[in-house]
């Protein structure tokens, strides 16, 4: 499996055009990337874009923050789902997590994973893995592999830290081989992508997909 097939090629800044999106879409399929990550707002114009393509359509649901309700949640992916999106990356209510509220938290999940897998998609789920304790997130791994979900993800990439390859192990050994990990936030070379992988990924978000495969370093600022 080619290291392009488990990047998730992403742009999810706020100032994002209709032409940035159309050129990460004409990326993504020039390089064989797994697929597109956008924001919710993009995903008719990208699905659009890759008709026929064999790299799907990723949105982002109650990002950054997980903060929504799940009533706002389960609307916001399903208008994404009709639009043409195939992957949904959903962000875990991180603050329920931490107050123990597990029933909340995995109802939350549970509502969207079955609204997506009703339309044959798949959903992700960010737990935020920079603000959690290591219990919090094999805690966290328990209740998303309880919801159905296809994929734990390390970090929406605009808190407090992105992938670690301690966190992938950690995730890895929680779900075992059951599910998916996807590492998310701050990859910028393809020595780090492939130490990720190594130690259990199996998607990487990144927005510097190109950079990586032609094993160019990009600075933070970038």
């Amino acid at each position: 499996m080619s290291l392009a097939s488990l990047i998730d090629h992403t742009w999810l800044k706020p100032e994002a055009t209709k032409a940035d999106i159309a050129r990460l879409c004409h990326e993504a399929q020039t390089h064989g990337f797994a697929a597109v990550c956008v924001n919710p707002i993009w995903v008719s114009h990208a699905a659009r874009i890759l008709a026929g393509c064999g790299t799907a359509v990723c949105t982002v649901i109650g990002f950054p923050l997980g903060a929504t309700t799940t009533e706002v949640k389960v609307y916001e992916a399903r208008q994404a789902l009709e639009n043409g999106a195939r992957e949904i990356d959903m962000v875990m209510a991180v603050g329920q997590l931490k107050d123990r509220d597990f029933s909340f938290v995995e109802a939350d999940i549970q509502s969207v994973v079955n609204l997506t897998h009703q339309y044959k998609a798949l959903c992700k789920v960010i737990i935020e893995a920079a603000l959690l304790t290591d219990d919090e997130k094999v805690q966290a791994c328990t209740i998303i592999q309880a919801a159905g979900a296809d994929f734990v993800k390390t970090s929406t990439g605009f808190s407090q830290g992105g992938a670690t390859v301690r966190d992938v192990v950690l995730l890895r050994q929680s779900v075992g081989p059951a599910i998916g990990v996807k590492a998310s936030g701050g990859i910028r070379s393809r020595e780090t992508a492939e130490q990720l992988i190594a130690a259990g990924a199996t998607r990487i978000g990144t927005s510097n997909g190109i950079a990586i495969l032609q094993d160019r370093q990009v600075s933070p600022t970038y």
